[in-house]
């Protein structure tokens, strides 16, 4: 049998079981919290107690049965004053027949108590309580049995209430110790993004800033040095914009190294009165018809500006030569921005790319509770974005 037994193969549990054990104790611990759920557990052992002196309370003397219904009272009571509940059951535990009460209590004050000494006398009154029903000493031949009785009657809601409590303690300090992780985890989670932070706003400063500085730099000298007119006023554009990106990089780098916090910037944020300076300054064949009121909130207004940058840029990336065709027009309810570019006349630039670009606008568009759209049109390229009108007080 015992081969038979060894030869035949273990049941595994199923890997379910531990989420559903889980799941259950999380949900027996919020009904556990809730309110009806102690006023039911009270009226069951109130229910116990009453139950324990009343098949007794015929031949009771009216003393005791005023001590039995105060001993009940005294469990209702254990909550709130425990020292005052178990002072009301002891005299009660004396007539024997009421032994459900008094342990009831004792544990109740063992949860809700830290001190050992306090709880040995309680333990002690209770077990010469027990041991002494009307204060008379058991027969000798039951004294053994009587004294073990006496001692598991008031140790075992003490040893039960001291478990209860040391339980709830040490779930307490878990959950102080998982919080504690936590926070520890998101503090390195930030000194991670401080040092990348750092890391790009370097690489920016270092790298991205240089290059545009000499772009700049080399701008000028073409501006000084040209005598042709279209010559100059190319290098005047491409000066004029390097020296813009230089700003926007410096602001950036400063939000950066700020850790996430916008610092306020000296240059102000571009608003629509900048759309004509951007087309004109594209370097393209571009027209804007923008009929836009004075009063749009910020965000919208960032929201116009950057998408007809973004749109005139790539007409200039991917379509050189192309004709581009801005509107910017405001409804009742909408602002509606279009960028349309026929097909490029030129070889198309190879210039890095990250492709973020059109996601960045969808973002901004979202987040303003608008949506964008974008897809070739007629040979070209067509981007348009709407987005709800919103006044600057609103």
């Amino acid at each position: 049998m015992r081969d038979a037994a060894e030869s035949r193969p273990r049941e595994t549990p199923s890997p379910a079981a531990p989420s559903a054990v889980a799941s259950l104790r999380l949900r027996f611990a919020e009904i556990r919290h809730r309110w009806w759920f102690a006023l039911l557990v009270d009226v069951v052992l109130a229910g116990a107690a009453f139950v324990d002196v009343a098949v007794a309370v015929g031949w009771w003397s009216p003393f005791e049965t005023t001590l039995a219904v105060v001993a009940v009272a005294g469990v209702l009571l254990r909550r709130r004053l425990p020292w005052v509940a178990f002072a009301m059951v002891l005299p009660g535990l004396v007539v024997d027949a009421m032994t459900i009460a008094t342990p009831i209590v004792l544990y109740a004050l063992s949860v809700r108590t830290r001190r050992v000494w306090p709880m040995v006398v309680a333990g002690a009154v209770t077990f010469l309580c027990f041991l002494l029903p009307d204060w008379q000493m058991p027969p000798l031949d039951y004294l053994a049995p009587s004294l073990l009785y006496a001692l598991m009657y008031a140790a075992t809601p003490i040893a039960l209430g001291a478990l209860v409590r040391t339980r709830h303690e040490l779930s307490d300090r878990l959950a102080d110790l998982s919080a504690a992780r936590e926070a520890e985890r998101r503090r390195d989670e930030q000194d991670v993004l401080r040092g990348e932070r750092a890391r790009i706003s370097r690489e920016m400063h270092d790298v991205v800033s240089h290059q545009v500085s000499l772009i700049a730099v080399q701008a000028g000298a073409l501006q000084v040095a040209s005598a042709d007119p279209t010559a100059q006023q190319g290098a005047r554009v491409i000066r004029s914009l390097a020296v813009r990106t230089l700003d926007e990089l410096r602001q950036m780098v400063g939000v950066l190294r700020a850790e996430g916090v916008v610092t306020p910037s000296e240059a102000p944020q571009p608003t629509i009165a900048d759309l004509p300076r951007l087309v004109e300054e594209s370097g393209m064949d571009a027209t804007l018809r923008s009929h836009l009121p004075d009063d749009l909130a910020p965000a919208v207004q960032r929201a116009v500006y950057r998408t007809v940058q973004e749109g005139l840029t790539n007409a200039r990336k991917h379509a050189p030569g192309a004709r581009v065709d801005v509107s910017a027009v405001a409804t009742t309810t909408t602002i509606d921005v279009v960028v349309c570019n026929s097909s490029g006349t030129m070889d198309a630039l190879t210039l890095p790319s990250s492709g973020t670009g059109l996601r960045g606008l969808r973002e901004r568009a979202e987040l303003l509770g608008g949506h964008l759209e974008a897809s070739p049109a007629d040979g070209g390229f067509r981007l348009s974005v709407s987005v709800p009108r919103r006044s600057a007080d609103a």
